[in-house]
């Protein structure tokens, strides 16, 4: 679930993405942001250096493409328990 600021400054939390909705977002997306998905469905959660070996992408287009699909509400990161030094990422759906 993600949250958003409202007008008058509250938290709102907007209510989880349907199918649909992943669809139509995730086709806007470069080509580099709908592979990350992609891998991120089949395996996660995963750090960005997981995602560069799964994807065979490049490092900052890895980065680029969580950047794009962070902006969306589609990827989700938080600290790894197994290492609080990294991010791990997840689909929020």
């Amino acid at each position: 679930m993600s949250t958003s600021l409202s007008e008058d400054g509250s938290v709102e939390h907007n209510p989880p993405t349907t199918d649909d909705e992943y669809r139509d977002r995730l086709r806007e997306m470069p080509p580099s942001a709908k592979l990350v998905a992609k891998v991120l469905e089949t395996d996660s959660p995963l750090s960005q250096g997981q995602l560069v070996e799964e994807s065979l992408l490049p490092d900052r287009t890895v980065r680029y493409a969580l950047n794009r699909l962070e902006e969306v509400d589609l990827v989700e990161s938080r600290y790894s328990f197994q290492d609080a030094r990294k991010q791990v990422y997840s689909l929020t759906r």
